[in-house]
This record gives structure tokens, sequence and C-alpha cells, in this order.
């Protein structure tokens, strides 16, 4: 058992701090990579990292995310969406868990692993841009606002790819959290509670979620930034209102990418993940979550071809694992990778392992007792459904 204490902080990087309610500007305990671990080849950073493995034993717990690149996956203990990597940390009796995703993944762990369980996050830098679309503070002021102005009740449905402070507004406000795979539940769940939904952050999974609902023609878009567009008339006359957020990745593909497709491979299946716009799903053959993706291809039988609207590396990993299937990406490799998870370097792994070994700890993942809580209940809720 390594008896770890904080050595005193690094330099921060200069403006990193900021005082703000949501927990994407956090960064007081962010620290920079250390200048020798910069330039580490592939071999010498794989020894050092297996080898601070073998010294911290079952005490440490590395996941991976599915869309991290192969360096972090082939060092991962477990492999998956957020939520999934965040229940398999909590079964182990790991005290360190260290999370290969970006930082509203880290939040979850934290949220639902064990108190004696500690998690990091490689790099504090790697948050999630479509989180980030939606603020805490904007989303109560529109809660509030459109509230004021209907006879029922609003409630908010966030996805898992939120921070911690949003997830606990949802659950504060009668809502809950709910993955791709299990949205349709969720407003279903909503509508029991009240009359409206307020989707939170991403725009194109609530949209293809009222689509298969029925509810596309009482849909409307929230845009919080734009004046003109949130008129509170164009809201309280719908059941479903949208946040304006999306994923910078998936919202690249096109209707084009798919008609290229069955041009160029006839006999392809085209599955695509609801994030991807409403048009682009209906293009399709298939929409389905990331395990619904990885499931397609791992049943494939061999010889046939998928073609994947998601993250480049999902789909990189898939072609490795599963050489019988022909694997593309569509819309070809280019620009379908997520920058944020990118900025898990395996340098920072090879550092923050190292420094656990060492019985230091670097970039702590920390909810705050108030909004674990209530982030938990969303959580909790989900499961219900």
């Amino acid at each position: 058992m390594v008896n770890c204490y904080r050595r005193p902080a690094m330099p921060a990087i200069d403006g990193a701090t900021f005082e703000n309610d949501d927990c994407q500007f956090e960064y007081d305990n962010l620290e920079q990579l250390p200048p020798e671990y910069s330039n580490l080849d592939e071999g010498d950073r794989t020894d050092r990292i297996e080898k601070a493995r073998a010294e911290l034993g079952d005490d440490v717990v590395i996941l991976g995310h599915n869309y991290q690149r192969r360096e972090i996956i082939e060092h991962a203990d477990f492999i998956g969406d957020s939520y999934q990597l965040s229940k398999k940390a909590a079964d182990t009796d790991a005290e360190y868990v260290i999370f290969g995703g970006v930082r509203f993944m880290a939040e979850s762990a934290d949220i639902i692993t064990d108190d004696d369980q500690t998690v990091i996050l490689p790099n504090m830098e790697a948050s999630c841009p479509m989180a980030g679309l939606a603020e805490t503070r904007q989303a109560k002021a529109a809660w509030e606002t459109i509230s004021a102005e209907t006879d029922g009740d609003v409630i908010p449905i966030t996805y898992m790819n939120s921070y911690a402070a949003l997830k606990a507004f949802s659950a504060d406000h009668g809502g809950l959290v709910c993955t791709s795979s299990n949205a349709d539940r969720a407003f279903e769940y909503a509508f029991d509670k009240g009359d409206t939904v307020l989707f939170l952050p991403d725009e194109h999974l609530g949209a293809n979620t009222a689509h298969s609902l029925g509810l596309e023609e009482e849909t409307v878009t929230w845009n919080p930034w734009d004046t003109d567009a949130k008129s509170i008339s164009k809201a309280v006359d719908n059941d479903v209102i949208l946040w304006n957020g999306y994923c910078q990745v998936h919202e690249r593909f096109r209707v084009e990418h798919v008609e290229q497709a069955r041009e160029n491979y006839p006999d392809a299946n085209v599955i695509v993940h609801p994030e991807c716009r409403r048009e682009v799903v209906a293009a399709a053959d298939i929409a389905g979550s990331t395990a619904d993706i990885i499931r397609a291809v791992e049943e494939a039988d061999p010889g046939e071809t998928w073609v994947i609207g998601t993250e480049i590396h999902l789909t990189n990993h898939l072609q490795r694992w599963h050489p019988n299937v022909t694997v593309v990406p569509l819309g070809g490799d280019a620009g379908t990778d997520c920058n944020a998870m990118g900025q898990i370097d395996p340098n920072y792994l090879t550092w923050v392992i190292e420094e656990l070994a060492a019985g230091y700890e670097r970039n702590v993942i920390e909810v705050s007792p108030d909004e674990r809580e209530l982030a938990k209940l969303a959580l909790d809720r989900m499961l219900e459904i």
C-alpha cells in the first residue's frame, strides 16, 4: 500500500485560475508537465509506465476511453465509455484511479467511486468542448425564465457528457442524467414528472431522441448566446427545449459523407453516433451509442463492411481488433479526432503514475461534497429507468 501525500504544487500555468461556478474553470490545481517528460520515446515510456504499475500493484487502475489513442489504450485495465469505466473503477479495490479521458469523465468517476479512492486526470486541460457549452449559470437562468412562463414543471435532462455542476443542477430541479443509450427512457421519466423537457447540452442527441419518440414537431432549440433566438415565446409552446450545444467531432459529419460512402462501398452498413446531426442519422442505416457501434463490428460476419461515423480513434481500434471486417471511417480520417482526448498524452500518463509510485498525487479530481451528492442523485435516477 502506497502512503501518498501531496508534494508542494509545481508552478501553475499563468492565467489558469478563474472565479466561476462552473467546474471547467476550476484549474487552481492544474500542473504543467515537467520538461524532462516532454520528449520520451514510446519504448522508454512503456517501460517506465510498466515499472511504476508493478510497484503500485493493485493500488492503481488505469481507465482508457474508447476515443483515446493506442498508446493510452494499451496500458488500460479497462476500455469503454465514460460511465461504464467509472463503474468498473468503483468495483475495484484500487486506491488510485487514473482516468484516460476528459474532465467530466473523471468527475463522474469521483462521484461514484468510494471515498477512499482517489481519481487522477493525467492532464487537467483535457476538457470536453461540448460540456463547456452548457455553463450551469446559463442553465439556471434558462430554467428560471422558461419555468416562469409555463404552467407546468420544466424537467432538465443532462447528458452524461457534462460537468458535475450541471448534473447537480438537473437533480436539484427534479431531473436526471442520461446516456446516448437510455435518452429515450430519460425523456419518458421526465414527462412523467412534468410537462416540458429541457435537454442539455447536446442538441443533436436531443433532436434524435425527440424524433424517435414522435416529438420532432414539438421541439425547439434554446440558444443562450443569441438574444433573438432565445425568445421565450418560441420555447413555451413546445414540449422539448434543446440546448444549443454539440460535439465538435460528431457535428462535422454530413449527409454527403453518407452518400459518398454508399457510392464507394455499395454493400456497406453505415452506423453513426446519435450525437450526429438529425439528417445524418436519418441518412445512415443505424444510429447507436459507442457500445452499439462496437457490438455491430464484433458481431459482423467476416468480409462485411461497416462505415462508422464517430471519433476516429475508436474506428482505428476496431480496424485493429477485427481485421476480418472492413471498417471505414465516415468522411475519411481527417478532422474527426477529439482534441480534448488528445490532451491525455502518454507522457502525462508516465508522469502521474511515476509520481504515484514515488508517493505523490498529481492532478487529483475532487467534486465538492454538495455537488457530488446531487450529481449522484441524478445518476441514481438514471439507473432507476
